[in-house]
């Protein structure tokens, strides 16, 4: 029996995702496999990819043969950090990263307010004297007899009564 190391799609239409197997070369692509030695999503930004070195190792010293995509993938592991349990999380070693799933957490701009300049003494009394000039000048209109007027209109008195 030939071993091959190679990619079994996972995940919904249209929303790929991968396993990284160990199976028998002439099984189906999605067929029964010998062992799971990771998985990979490319869809994320950046690439999920984690792979258990020890394994794929093993895997590879008896005779496996790696697929094209699956090499170029471990190739890519060997060069990111290694966590504990010899698995390799070469996005979560990237500064920055954060779960899927989670949001990222936005930095915002620091806004620096200039206090106004002090304002002089001329400049305080010309501000003064051409705000109340207006306000001086406006006629005075007497609103309290009108309402006097529509209220006696309209609730007849006791004499008419």
């Amino acid at each position: 029996m030939s071993v091959r190391i190679r990619l079994t799609r996972v995940g919904a239409t249209r929303q790929p995702s991968y396993r990284v197997v160990a199976t028998d070369r002439r099984s189906p692509r999605d067929g029964r496999s010998l062992e799971i030695l990771g998985h990979y999503n490319p869809r994320t930004e950046p690439m999920t990819l984690v792979l258990d070195l020890a394994k794929v190792d093993a895997w590879i010293a008896k005779g496996a043969q790696p697929s094209e995509v699956v090499g170029k993938l471990i190739t890519k592991a060997r060069a990111g950090g290694i966590a504990m349990g010899g698995k390799t999380l070469a996005k979560a070693a990237t500064p920055g990263y954060t779960k899927p799933g989670t949001r990222p957490v936005a930095e915002e701009p620091t806004v620096v307010v200039e206090a106004a300049p002090e304002a002089t003494a001329e400049t305080t009394a010309d501000a003064a004297t051409t705000e109340a000039a207006p306000v001086e000048d406006a006629p005075v209109t007497e609103a309290a007899p009108v309402a006097e007027e529509a209220t006696s209109a309209a609730a007849p008195t006791v004499e008419e009564a």
